[in-house]
């Protein structure tokens, strides 16, 4: 299966991939969409398993467990921060270590156990805690802690096996794509809008058809469902293995960062040569036998050139060797603290997502499900972020990017970071509906005496009066969610990518543990002196459209840092070789478009 033969006539990539053995691999034997196809059937079904969990969880910690409305959505939100911060890990241990392919492997494995447990954990009649109807007059009982440690045994094992997937699974999919040759760069440029194109019609099966079996069937139908439907992935991601180009690793990422900014500061006092050429470097031959690519350095962060300086004989003693880094190291350091600051104003919009998940769908319960006789699933509604996502995506790819490169000649249409901003701009409007939505909600529970101080009522209002909330969220999701991922995959260096897809995973994890965080002070600080929290278990008696009002303005103020921040970011220009792209064949009239990561100034 990967003896990594050839003839002398065939045409190899040119970016360094190879296959299981480390062997060339031949361009029209590997890799391409038809690789890519066993990849993207992957994610369709572990989505699917994913939120298939995920989406109604905040129902289950409420109604199963029996967990207060704020204690449930930090729960859910620190778990969702944990899925998403664990990535990191993984980018780490496939960059240094195993390799993408066998680090996803190896998370796959931890993955489907989680979900086995858990589903063991709504099925087993001895790990669930008993209903509020056989309970005494005291109330709902609360979960044992055998109960709850099975079922958060189990949540936090698929966040440990998620970190093994994750930050690979899309990365080895973009690998597939060789950058150096110019259709395959053109067709990599799709490939991320395809793949949440995917993605997200895993979750729209996960909104409709999961969550109604696990709220009108039973738990264990709905959760035993998505653990066969990973086990399905994972066997199509195995059986697509001889077709798939892989990268070797090329050391840990975190300890060439981390060496690269300590020799800097380890030589502040040395002086930077005039003449780049005197700074320390591998021969090119080094990188070729490695299948790695050597970078020239820049002016850009001067002060961590210093880490390539070459110290004088009578300084070597005062000099440890590790101090000796190269101008490929620093340059990759580089371009990945470059990210930081931009990866910090990614945060607030990932917070927003999570609420879409948890407060909004907690609104839905408050309201009218019926539609005849048949009853919709709160969590239900975010098949409609689903769907206006995935229409927004085509109409993207298919409509706009073709027109806008018509008119700015960039392939991409427009650039990754105003793709971004557009979508954060979408997240501010979406806030503020809400809060208006909310507003109307709270101010019919009041006219019709239906706020209560005990058990919240059910208002005699449609749950589709959610949707705008919904559908503004799915349309904001196709502008940030896709561009934020393609542009921490595209602006990390080569040997980092894993790494850059983390990041951007990681932001969903701070945003969600900044969630829980804001959450509890805002329910601290509004109840205090005896007053009425703006988040409680009565949303009917709560006031949650001061706290969308703030999420709003908390947004607004993030996305005025972020538009600052793009002005003075610089795209990462590959130094390895210029791609020249016939525009002309995209439709692009007047002459050829470079296609490097985008080396202007923006937004």
């Amino acid at each position: 299966m990967e003896n990594g033969g050839a003839g002398a006539g065939d045409d190899y990539t040119r970016d360094g991939s190879v296959d299981l053995r480390g062997n060339p691999v031949v361009r029209s034997k590997r890799g391409g969409w038809k690789a890519c196809s066993f990849i993207v059937v992957y994610e369709l079904f572990e989505r699917m398993a994913y939120y298939g969990i995920a989406s109604n969880l905040v129902i289950y910690l409420t109604e199963k467990l029996h967990q207060g409305t704020v204690e449930a959505a930090n729960n859910v939100t620190n778990w969702s921060g944990t899925v998403f911060i664990t990535p990191l890990i993984g980018a780490v241990v496939a960059d240094a270590y195993l390799g993408r392919y066998w680090t996803f492997v190896a998370g796959s494995a931890v993955y489907l156990m989680g979900m086995v447990l858990l589903t063991l954990a709504v099925s087993v009649p001895s790990l669930k805690p008993p209903s509020c109807d056989a309970a005494a007059a005291a109330g709902c009982p609360r979960a044992s802690a055998l109960q709850l440690g099975v079922y958060f045994g189990g949540l936090y094992t698929i966040a440990l096996g998620h970190g093994g997937t994750k930050p690979n699974i899309s990365t080895i999919g973009a690998d597939q794509f060789d950058d150096f040759h110019p259709p395959e760069k053109l067709h990599k440029l799709s490939f991320f809008n395809w793949w949440m194109f995917t993605i997200f019609l895993g979750i729209l099966f996960s909104t409709t058809v999961l969550v109604y079996l696990q709220d009108n069937v039973s738990w264990a139908v709905g959760y035993g469902i998505p653990t066969l439907g990973l086990l399905l992935s994972v066997a199509v991601f195995l059986a697509g293995t001889p077709l798939y180009r892989h990268k070797l690793p090329q050391g840990s990422p975190l300890a060439t960062i981390g060496r690269v900014l300590a020799a800097a500061v380890w030589k502040s006092g040395v002086p930077i040569p005039n003449d780049t050429k005197d700074l320390y470097e591998l021969d090119s031959k080094h990188y070729s036998s490695k299948r790695g690519f050597r970078m020239d350095s820049t002016s850009s962060m001067a002060f961590l050139n210093k880490a390539a300086v070459v110290v004088k004989d009578e300084e070597k003693k005062t000099m440890p060797a590790w101090t000796n880094c190269t101008v490929t190291q620093v340059e990759e350091t580089k371009q990945i603290v470059k990210l930081v600051p931009l990866l910090a104003t990614m945060v607030v919009p990932c917070m927003l997502v999570a609420q879409a998940g948890t407060l909004f769908v907690k609104q839905g319960v408050t309201l009218d499900r019926r539609i005849g006789r048949f009853h919709v699933p709160p969590a239900s509604l975010g098949a409609f972020v689903t769907a206006s996502m995935l229409i927004c995506v085509a109409i993207y790819d298919r409509v706009l990017v073709p027109a806008l490169r018509r008119r700015t000649k960039n392939p991409r249409g427009i650039t990754l970071l105003q793709r971004i901003s557009a979508g954060m701009l979408m997240q501010v409007v979406t806030m503020v509906v809400t809060s208006v939505v909310e507003s109307q909600r709270l101010g019919y529970a009041r006219r019709h005496g239906m706020v209560g101080n005990g058990k919240q009522q059910q208002l005699p209002l449609t749950i589709f009066v959610l949707l705008p909330q919904f559908v503004l969220m799915g349309v904001a999701d196709a502008f940030l969610v896709v561009g934020q991922i393609e542009f921490f995959y595209d602006q990390a260096p080569e040997s980092m990518k894993s790494l850059g897809t983390a990041m951007s995973l990681t932001a969903y994890g701070a945003g969600n543990l900044l969630s829980s965080a804001v959450l509890t002070a805002v329910e601290r600080v509004t109840g205090e002196s005896g007053r009425t929290p703006w988040v409680t278990n009565n949303l009917n008696a709560s006031r949650l459209d001061y706290y969308y009002a703030f999420l709003a303005t908390l947004a607004a103020v993030n996305l005025l840092a972020f538009v600052v921040l793009s002005c003075k970011y610089s795209y990462r220009v590959e130094s390895t070789e210029t791609i020249d792209v016939d525009v002309d064949a995209m439709g692009v009239q007047g002459g050829t478009a470079r296609v490097k990561a985008e080396a202007e100034t923006m937004p």
